[in-house]
C-alpha cells in the first residue's frame, strides 16, 4: 500500500477531504523525523516504537578489491511494533492466506 492509498483510504473511512489528510500525514512524518534528528524516540501505545538503534564501530570488507574499511558508530532509525500490533498480525486470516500463495 503506498502512501496515496494510506491517505484515500483515511479520506474515505474519515469523510475528511483528501487535501486534509494529506498536510496530516504528512505532518506527521515531519514530526516523526525532526524528533529522531534531534535524538528523541516516538512511542505510540498500540502501535509500535520509532527509534535511534545504534550501531557499533566496525570492520568491514570490501571483496572484489580485498580491502577493508572501518565503518564507524552511527545511529539508524528503526521500528519496533507493539505487542498488540505483532499479535494482530500473527492471528491476522488474511495474512494467512497471502502466505500461504506466495
Amino acid at each position: 500500500m503506498t502512501k496515496a492509498e494510506v491517505i484515500a483510504e483515511i479520506s474515505t473511512k474519515t469523510g475528511i477531504e483528501k487535501a486534509d489528510v494529506l498536510m496530516t500525514v504528512e505532518a506527521f512524518f515531519k514530526v516523526v523525523k525532526d524528533s529522531m534528528t534531534e535524538g528523541h524516540n516516538i512511542y505510540v501505545r498500540g502501535f509500535g516504537s520509532f527509534v535511534n538503534k545504534k550501531r557499533a564501530r566496525k570492520v568491514a570488507r570490501n571483496i572484489s578489491k580485498n580491502t577493508s574499511l572501518i565503518i564507524e558508530e552511527h545511529y539508524i532509525p528503526s521500528f519496533k511494533p507493539s505487542k498488540t500490533f505483532v499479535a494482530k498480525i500473527k492471528n491476522s486470516k488474511k495474512v494467512k492466506a497471502v502466505a500461504a500463495k506466495a
